[in-house]
């Protein structure tokens, strides 16, 4: 018997193809889901990621989507439920980061950064609902520190992942009681910029900056977790947000 949490279950990771979004995908196929990830142009990335799955023994989809795009997220989530026949968890994680002064910031610069982080999450989740009800799933939204923090170079960023948060929480009320609705919201994750991480890592009250594997074992505990945990914004930053 498959003792797995995850087992017979799927889910979505949207952007899972690297970095976090691979991190979550891998970390729920081992709790035994089968996954799907979308990609926007990380072609190679995703069949990679897609065939890591497929060897954990989990059956694995990698469809390309740009989340802005209604039509493209219908056609992924229709490609979810006609491979796996169902959806139970859903991951926004797909996203994107950039660091501008505000004064600087274009109008194309910051409708990209909301349509991307805010309403990608949102057409999503609107487009997986009838599924996700009927599995009584999961929706876990990727949202960050910068919502939390006024990052002043980072405005359009931060004011995205806020209002996702708030979403989150909107998310929970509307699609109670079948669904619950969390967030996840990483501090500094150590990925490249090693020169910046030791300067986060020091002023963190755990000493250390967050890791990939940190966040997808969150994404899992609201997966896998109670149910009746729902609207929460879990900040995964090991106490830099205290500072």
């Amino acid at each position: 018997m498959d003792t797995r949490p995850l087992s017979g279950k799927s889910a979505l990771v949207t952007g899972g193809a690297r970095r976090i979004g691979r991190a979550i995908a891998l970390e729920l196929a081992r709790a035994g889901a089968d996954v799907a990830i979308t990609y926007r142009a990380s072609q190679a990335e995703a069949a990679a990621t897609a065939a890591d799955i497929a060897a954990l023994g989990c059956r694995a989809l990698a469809i390309e989507c740009d989340v802005r795009s209604e039509a493209q997220v219908k056609q992924a989530v229709a490609s979810v439920v006609a491979r796996f026949g169902r959806l139970d968890v859903l991951v926004n994680n797909a996203a994107i980061f950039a660091s501008a002064p505000l004064e600087k910031i274009t109008l194309d610069e910051w409708d990209e950064m909301f349509e991307t982080n805010t309403r990608g999450p949102f057409l999503v989740a609107r487009e997986a609902l009838e599924h996700l009800r009927a599995a009584h799933g999961r929706v876990i939204n990727i949202g960050s520190l910068g919502g939390t923090k006024a990052w002043a170079t980072h405005a359009h960023y931060s004011s995205s992942k806020a209002a996702l948060h708030m979403l989150t929480r909107a998310m929970a009320k509307a699609f109670a009681p079948e669904v619950s609705v969390n967030c996840v919201a990483p501090g500094w994750i150590e990925l490249e910029d090693a020169a910046a991480g030791a300067k986060f890592a020091e002023r963190t009250p755990m000493k250390r900056n967050g890791t990939v594997a940190d966040v997808a074992e969150a994404v899992l505990f609201f997966a896998a977790g109670p149910q009746f945990i729902t609207g929460q914004v879990m900040a995964v930053d090991g106490g830099l947000g205290l500072s």
